[in-house]
């Protein structure tokens, strides 16, 4: 039997969701407010949310209106996010480096690190190559990373996380380039249990390269969710802004 990528394993498990439930609605709503402010897009545009998740984030821009389709790869993410599916909102299983609709969508989105997970930079190029396939001329492309310097110079070796009756013991290191998280706990049966977290510790300067050779340019950056200036060293998240 093929072993599954990490991320299949675990974003797919329900244990995912019980140890980040604390991204919520909220959140996600005042990014996006933010988002839309800055960007301005026109009333009937039409907008591609990569890697969706359970849509937190493609419901909340299908709220202002727009056209939005959401993909993931999680077959278990996609069936929760269906439910809210409406006229303008549909989600669908997609593996993000592989083509969907060519020369389609005005924006795409990437939200809250839904990249560098592979092990293989070819398959990181496969996907920046398909998120900028799937934009129109002009489209746009927001992709809302970790700041890997911040994260590396503030990295939290070792920590405990409560959920309910789950406790979470975390293990955190940089290893090839990739900030690595082992997670174990007991689920409800006792029985342990282990994930893995893999994300490439990429700069700006990776991202600047690996989209530019998939046709599209960096025409901005933002360092947190209010879209306040990038610093390097300090900011919480680095927010990218590319054209094609």
């Amino acid at each position: 039997m093929e072993q599954k990528d990490w991320f299949e394993t675990w974003f797919g498990s329900p244990y995912y969701k019980i140890l980040y439930k604390h991204r919520d609605e909220p959140e996600a709503q005042a990014f996006i407010e933010k988002l839309i402010d800055y960007l301005q897009p026109l009333p009937d545009s039409r907008m591609l949310d990569i890697a969706c998740g359970d849509g937190r984030y493609a419901r909340q821009l299908a709220g202002h209106g727009f056209d939005v389709t959401g993909i993931d790869l999680s077959h278990h993410s996609i069936e929760i996010a269906k439910e809210y599916e409406a006229d303008n909102l549909h989600f669908y299983v997609h593996d993000m480096r592989m083509p969907a609709y060519i020369n389609y969508y005005d924006y795409a989105f990437n939200f809250f690190t839904s990249f560098g997970y592979f092990a293989h930079d070819r398959d990181h190029l496969l996907a920046a190559k398909s998120f900028a396939g799937a934009l129109k001329k002009g489209g746009i492309l927001v992709i809302d990373y970790l700041n890997a310097e911040n994260i590396a110079r503030n990295l939290v070796p070792t920590d405990t996380v409560v959920r309910g009756s789950y406790t979470f013991h975390i293990n955190r290191r940089l290893e090839r380039n990739h900030f690595m998280k082992d997670i174990r706990f007991q689920d409800a049966d006792n029985k342990p249990r282990h994930y893995t977290e893999s994300v490439a510790a990429f700069a700006l300067a990776d991202f600047m390269k690996m989209f530019k050779t998939a046709g599209l340019s960096l025409v901005a950056t933002f360092g947190d969710y209010g879209l306040n200036e990038y610093n390097p060293a300090e900011s919480p998240r680095l927010i990218m802004i590319f054209k094609k």
